[in-house]
């Protein structure tokens, strides 16, 4: 097992959720922790109780990894002490809707590709270079089992998820004969405000998503990152692919009601 002690996270998509448990979990374990979402606000109140519960630094970039010319000054002009990454988490994504592809909305569709695939290129191709160069670093990239399990309503989310898979695959591939290591984590149904996102901040109807069932919580992913990263330097996990007991696949679910 490695030691997480004083190695350089970056975190996308750091201000709730799945991001907000991962960067808990690796400040907790000593790491320091780039935070990296479009929020100012809540970034600035998570690095508060970070620093007071386990005195991690703390360095908060707050663009939208949409925004390419704010991505790069954003990881161009880093401070000398924080531009040797370790670790790079690529966690910035969202769905919007569940409407048939014919009824879609190009809007959301532009949002989520932007997001979920090229928002997640834009920061790997800054962040990358540097650890080809010093030779060690890290990447975990968030999916979904929707880039598994195709599910009504599920169109352009679950092509971007799929291409995250994908582009993790060709990332082993381009690296192959580097030190540096690449993990793709898919999960199923966490409780977080993705579906509030997803319904434009409808919470009654997010609620639905979770009812009558025990899913999975932003903790439970963060457990997941920090054990691939974790692991003997000789060790890759590819992929890990995990769900609630109540659920089977996308569609597949009991609830208890």
């Amino acid at each position: 097992m490695q030691s997480m002690k004083d190695k350089l996270v970056l975190v996308t998509g750091a201000s709730s959720g799945i991001g907000a448990a991962c960067a808990h979990k690796f400040g907790a374990e000593g790491a320091k922790l780039i935070l990296n979402a479009r929020r100012n606000d809540r970034l600035e109140d998570l690095a508060s109780f970070l620093r007071k519960e386990f005195d991690t630094k703390c360095l908060l970039l707050p663009f939208d990894v949409r925004e390419l010319k704010n991505v790069k000054a954003g990881l161009e002009n880093l401070p000398k002490e924080w531009q040797d990454i370790d670790v790079l988490i690529n966690n910035a994504g969202l769905s919007r809707g569940l409407d048939k592809l014919p009824e879609g909305d190009i809007e959301d569709w532009e949002e989520m590709i932007d997001t979920n695939v090229k928002g997640l290129l834009y920061v790997t191709r800054l962040v990358l270079p540097g650890m080809v160069k010093r030779g060690r670093g890290h990447i975990v990239n968030i999916a979904s089992i929707a880039g598994i399990y195709s599910y009504p309503g599920g169109n352009v989310y679950g092509a971007t998820k799929a291409a995250v898979r994908i582009l993790s695959e060709n990332l082993r591939v381009d690296l192959l004969g580097t030190p540096i290591r690449v993990s793709t984590v898919s999960p199923g149904l966490v409780e977080t405000e993705f579906s509030q996102v997803r319904y434009h901040g409808d919470k009654e109807r997010a609620a639905k998503t979770y009812r009558g069932l025990t899913p999975l919580s932003a903790e439970d992913i963060a457990e997941v990152v920090s054990f691939c990263v974790t692991r003997p330097s000789h060790v890759n996990i590819n992929e890990v692919t995990l769900m609630p007991v109540d659920q089977a696949t996308s569609t597949l679910v009991h609830r208890r009601e």
